[in-house]
């Protein structure tokens, strides 16, 4: 119930879209929603050629298989369609924030997605996306994004205050690695500096930090805690993940964890807030 008063207290201090472009936005809405994964397909092709160290943050799979373009399509459709009153989809907005901050996104993130969505409609919607209309929008998502902001700065400090909380990526040592099954292998996790750990609710998840060799990029991922909570230990349980499909790669961290992480390795990563 904590995070749900947390979101309230955020959503009390949104500042209101003004009334006219409130309704540019209503009215572009049915547009914005057809063309969505069009449009944010666009915008993940052009902040990665302005921003490539982005793709450090960024599941570049999920970029392959359409998946993430799809999913922020549906999210800025969301929260664009519940403007007046983002209460209506607290538990949405939500998990995005907890998304947001399980990759270390910050506030100077914000404005680089909103100048490259901005064209990215633009782009898309040709001459249909006016000027009036795609200033309608860049204070639309000013809105949102202020909305993210303040939510995940209040993740950031929680989560950093709990006891044994901590900031940033903080290194594991593997302390023991158990084969459950031909796909699956479970990391037993210390912490290197020997501190006490915050204890964890069923469903959270931490963000593991691996640099492969022959990736050109970091990679990020998020696995579910798979233990029960006040051990001196955590453990996640790690799929190996096959390809998607014909012309996909295998699963990169996965399988990197699988064959090439033993006991004594370091594997950095971030705890993920309750929820």
């Amino acid at each position: 119930m904590e995070s749900r008063y947390v979101w309230e207290d955020v959503l009390k201090t949104v500042k209101q879209l003004d009334p006219k472009k409130l309704e540019i936005v209503k009215a572009t809405l049915p547009i914005v929603k057809e063309h969505g994964e069009a449009i944010t397909t666009r915008f993940y092709k052009r902040m990665f050629e302005k921003h490539p160290e982005l793709k450090n943050i960024f599941n570049m799979t999920h970029q392959k298989t359409g998946h993430q373009p799809r999913a922020l399509a549906n999210a800025v459709y969301g929260a664009a369609a519940n403007i007046e009153d983002m209460s209506t989809i607290m538990p949405v907005l939500e998990r995005i924030g907890q998304k947001h901050r399980s990759l270390q996104i910050k506030p100077e993130h914000y404005p680089i997605v909103g100048e490259n969505l901005l064209a990215a409609i633009k782009e898309t919607l040709g001459d249909a996306a006016t000027d009036e209309i795609i200033d309608a929008w860049a204070d639309a998502y000013e809105v949102i994004s202020d909305v993210f902001i303040q939510m995940e700065d209040k993740l950031y400090k929680t989560t950093e205050a709990q006891p044994g909380g901590w900031a940033g990526f903080k290194e594991f040592i593997v302390d023991r690695k158990v084969q459950e099954s031909d796909v699956i292998t479970s990391f037993y996790l210390k912490p290197k500096d020997g501190a006490s750990l915050p204890r964890f609710i069923p469903g959270q998840y931490i963000t593991v930090k691996i640099d492969i060799p022959q990736e050109e990029y970091i990679q990020l991922r998020q696995y579910s805690l798979s233990d029960k909570p006040g051990r001196d230990y955590f453990r996640i349980s790690v799929k190996r993940e096959d390809p998607v499909g014909e012309g996909y790669p295998p699963g990169v961290v996965s399988n990197d964890l699988h064959k090439f992480f033993n006991e004594g390795d370091m594997i950095p990563f971030f705890m993920a807030p309750n929820h």
